[in-house]
């Protein structure tokens, strides 16, 4: 697997941690993101606000073409569900 180009900050309350431990956390934590970080999740907890049109797109396959555009039209937002 490709090692992805991301900057972790990783908190311990153990201060006793080897490097070897150190090593083990971050590569599963990118192993877990890896998983979960894909267009299919991005839809499913994103949403496009559509200013021009009045409407919220919410559709998978819409959000997806929108998502694969290197630009969004004017006053096209994506917004977390959150």
């Amino acid at each position: 697997m490709k090692t992805p180009n991301r900057d972790l900050l990783v908190l311990l309350k153990d201060e006793y941690a080897t490097e070897r431990f150190m090593e083990q956390e971050v590569e599963q934590i990118n192993n877990l993101l890896f998983h979960f970080e894909t267009l299919e999740t991005f839809c499913i907890a994103h949403e496009v606000f559509d200013i021009n049109k009045s409407r919220i797109i919410r559709k998978r396959s819409l959000i997806q073409q929108l998502a694969r555009k290197q630009e969004l039209k004017s006053f096209q937002f994506f917004c977390n569900k959150n």
